[in-house]
């Protein structure tokens, strides 16, 4: 007869616990994985991507000027791209010159430099962004601009802090001729503590000046900064270095003289304050025609004339209360010798004659850039024989712009815009602008 037979179990090993411990634990991994959420992506260390895996980056973020240049020109700028389904989100530049600034693309697709860069300077640029996964990486690119062999200056006629007319452009003076006309007003930038529609002019090669659609805003007061460093302002040829300046407009006081009626008005901030009697310019000299500015005054002014020392006409006279408005030598001034012609008749070499109380009112308040206005006369005015913009209209001053267009200016600075977006203009002269082909004769 069989009997039951159970055999007794053997002994586990050192090894054969260890592997059973191995089991257990990997099963109680799995079980545990099995209960946990999906794992999600690990994110990559920008830097590590940087450093250990340039081309990697390179797919996503693009920076130029490339790492490594010696002569970038410095009028492109900077530039960061996304590729490949990348996306730029922040851009920093680092460098001893003037600060970069840019504009991100809204799909963060680009960004570019605000400015044109400094010329024989070093930059850093560091640019974050995002694969195509949305994995942080980040690229960066030094890089040094040009030493150009030929450069231009730039200089700026307002002064710091001083006040000036509603007439008054702003002038800039080049030494070199500009050719790239365009890039230069690309590179100016205007803010205003009132709202103000004006464009650029550039009479000549040498010189490019700033006005209002309308006369300024009474009380106004004018920032300018030129961005010229690394402007290309002709083949070959830079801006070295950056321009700023910072002026007040004043009060608004306008003066219209009639050569026929022999009585100038003064407006004083759109107000009549005051009917003059004057004396202009004899037939033989009459007072040109025009919407001129005052450009400077003087008391005493000392005047040569009237032909050669010794000839009939000849005089050498010191003349007070002078403020002068054409460059070939016309002014408002006192002139007591005429006080009976004043009124009446014109007696003058051309400069407007003034009692003298009156000429001493008029001078007190005068800051270079008031409008003058002469009407009425047989002879026509000459286009820079003075500060002249006023002689143009708003069409034939937009003419003048490389770029065709108007610029809006306002606290937060200013932008072009295509004339044909502007608001209508419903200013009137003589006090709001000037009246079209003012320096026509009669």
């Amino acid at each position: 007869m069989h009997g039951s037979h159970r055999t007794a179990p053997c002994l586990p090993t050192r090894r054969t616990r260890r592997l059973a411990v191995m089991a257990l634990a990997a099963a109680v991994s799995l079980l545990a994985a099995g209960c946990a959420a999906a794992p999600v992506a690990t994110r990559l260390n920008a830097q590590a991507v940087a450093g250990k895996t340039a081309k990697t980056v390179a797919r996503y973020l693009k920076i130029t000027p490339a790492p490594g240049t010696k002569d970038a020109n410095p009028s492109d700028g900077i530039t960061v791209r996304a590729v490949n389904g990348g996306k730029v989100t922040k851009v920093t530049v680092r460098t001893g010159g003037d600060p970069v600034t840019g504009t991100l693309s809204a799909g963060g697709e680009s960004w570019h430099s605000a400015w044109t860069l400094g010329t024989a300077q070093s930059y850093t640029v560091t640019a974050a962004g995002t694969d195509s996964a949305g994995h942080p990486v980040t690229a960066t690119s030094t890089f040094s601009t040009l030493s150009p062999a030929r450069v231009f200056h730039t200089e700026i006629f307002e002064g710091v802090n001083q006040t000036y007319g509603v007439g008054m452009p702003i002038m800039l003076i080049f030494d070199q001729p500009i050719t790239n006309k365009a890039a230069v007003e690309r590179s100016l930038s205007i803010a205003t503590s009132k709202p103000v529609i004006g464009a650029w002019y550039w009479d000549g090669s040498q010189q490019l000046d700033f006005r209002p659609r309308d006369y300024w805003p009474a009380n106004t007061t004018v920032s300018f900064t030129g961005h010229l460093n690394g402007v290309e302002g002709a083949p070959g040829m830079f801006g070295v270095h950056n321009l700023t300046q910072t002026f007040d407009i004043g009060q608004s006081v306008i003066a219209v003289a009639s050569t026929t009626a022999h009585h100038t008005l003064i407006f004083v901030n759109g107000v009549q304050k005051y009917d003059w009697p004057i004396s202009t310019g004899r037939a033989t000299l009459p007072t040109p025609d025009g919407t001129y500015l005052t450009v400077h005054k003087g008391n005493p002014v000392r005047m040569i004339g009237g032909g050669p020392k010794g000839s009939p006409g000849y005089y050498n006279e010191l003349v007070y209360w002078a403020v002068r408005f054409t460059f070939s030598g016309d002014y408002y001034h006192s002139a007591p010798w005429s006080v009976v012609d004043q009124g009446f008749t014109n007696v003058s070499h051309g400069c407007v004659n003034l009692p003298p109380a009156d000429a001493q009112i008029y001078y007190q308040m005068a800051v270079p850039g008031d409008p003058i206005t002469i009407t009425n006369s047989p002879k026509a005015g000459n286009w820079d024989d003075g500060w002249t913009e006023w002689f143009l209209s708003w069409t034939q001053y937009l003419q003048g712009s490389a770029l065709h267009m108007a610029v809006e200016a306002g606290p937060g600075g200013s932008k072009f815009v295509s004339p044909s977006s502007l608001p209508p203009d419903t200013a009137t002269a003589p006090l709001g602008t000037s009246v079209p082909g003012n320096y026509l004769a009669a």
